[in-house]
This record gives C-alpha cells, structure tokens and sequence, in this order.
C-alpha cells in the first residue's frame, strides 16, 4: 500500500492532518452525505472502470463510515477504498473529533496523557483469534505526549437494537488541546481488514504522526 502514502494536507479550523492523496473526504451530514457520496464512487469508477464490481461495496463501506463519523461528532473523516487485484477491496478511516468529558462533581477530566493511558483498558487475546488491545503514549511531532490504544477490537454497531458488534482494527490516540481543560483530539483509525492488522497500524501511527494545532 505505499504507492498510496503520498501526502495531501487537510486543514480545518484548530488543526491540519496529512493524509494519503488518494484518500475519500467527503460531507458527513445527514441531509447530504449520500448524495456526496454517490457522485464520489461514480467519479472515481469513471477514472478506474475496474472498480465497477466494487461499487455498491464502497458506497455502502463510506455510507457506514460517514454515519459513524457524524455521530462521533467528527470534524473530519477520510476514508480509503482501493482494489489491489484481490478479489475484496481494502478499505480503512481516519476520523479527527474533538471530545471532552467531566466526572461527578462537574470538573473536567485530565487531559494529560499519562492520566488518560491509566484509565484505559487493556485487553488480552486468551486464545488466538481473541480480540485483543495495547494501551501505550507516544509522541507526536511538534505536539508532544499523548494516550494511545490499538489492537483488533469488537465495536458496537451504532444504534443497532442487537447489540451487534464488529471487529475492526483499531487504533485510537488522544491529543491533549493547549489550553482547553479537559479536552483532547481524538484521531481514530479504524479497518475492517484485519489480515492487514500491522500495515494499518503502521499508516494510522503515520497519519496521526503528521496532526499539528493551528492557529
């Protein structure tokens, strides 16, 4: 996957992130999304007709990933779906949200980092094929200290009355915000692809490397 790992800088409003070119962002609101997302997959199946037996897997792939995006409250989503030959295409997500939290007696939680990696769970395989997940803090580049989790994970399908999960690889890291008690970005990678496990973490640990305060 390193043919795709050529940089393009997004910027919002309090950061900027760089992600691979080839990357999907694209408008998560409700009102729009579907409609933003269709004309993407048909533009980009016009470029590379080879894709065309995976259209309703992207469409249904970026539907998923843009609902969950806006109920995480996502400030920005990008999102890869790329056919490599196989016969399953490869995709993956990156979402930046900003998120806080305050305990009991209304203070905001701590935000510095080794606070945060103390009060995450880790989790062992017992037995191969277990989910599995690793709490560490790395450093960011020009930012500094932050909490990180990754492993392969069984998430929750939001809003689902099953109380049905799925297992993705994932890989979560919580950057405190300079000057917001409390509040930290979180950058969230996520795969579905998990003979891929270590190549997307070694991308997410990339993308998340790159994230920088603006302004």
């Amino acid at each position: 996957m390193a043919r795709y790992m050529e940089a393009l800088t997004v910027e919002r409003g309090g950061f900027r992130i760089k992600v691979p070119e080839s990357w999907w962002e694209f408008d998560v609101r409700p009102e729009s999304r579907d409609d933003s997302i269709r004309r993407m997959v048909n533009e980009r199946v016009r470029q590379r007709p080879e894709l065309e037996q995976y259209r309703d897997t992207y469409i249904d792939f970026l539907r998923k990933a843009a609902a969950d995006a806006w109920k995480s409250g996502a400030l920005y989503c990008g999102c890869m779906a790329e056919s490599f030959g196989g016969d399953t295409p490869i995709t993956g997500s990156v979402t930046v949200s900003l998120v806080g939290g305050r305990n009991e007696r209304g203070e905001p939680l701590s935000n510095d980092p080794a606070v945060i990696a103390s009060q995450l769970a880790v989790k062992e395989a017992k037995r191969e094929g277990d989910s599995w997940r690793k709490v560490t803090t790395v450093d960011i580049p020009g930012v500094g200290s932050a909490a990180r989790t990754y492993g392969i994970e069984d998430i929750a399908v939001p809003g689902d009355a099953l109380n049905r999960t799925i297992r993705a690889v994932l890989m979560q890291t919580y950057i405190p915000v300079p000057g917001q008690e409390g509040k930290v970005a979180l950058v969230a990678g996520s795969s579905q692809v998990l003979d891929l496990a270590d190549s997307f973490f070694d991308i997410f640990d990339a993308i998340t490397s790159t994230f920088r305060f603006a302004g």
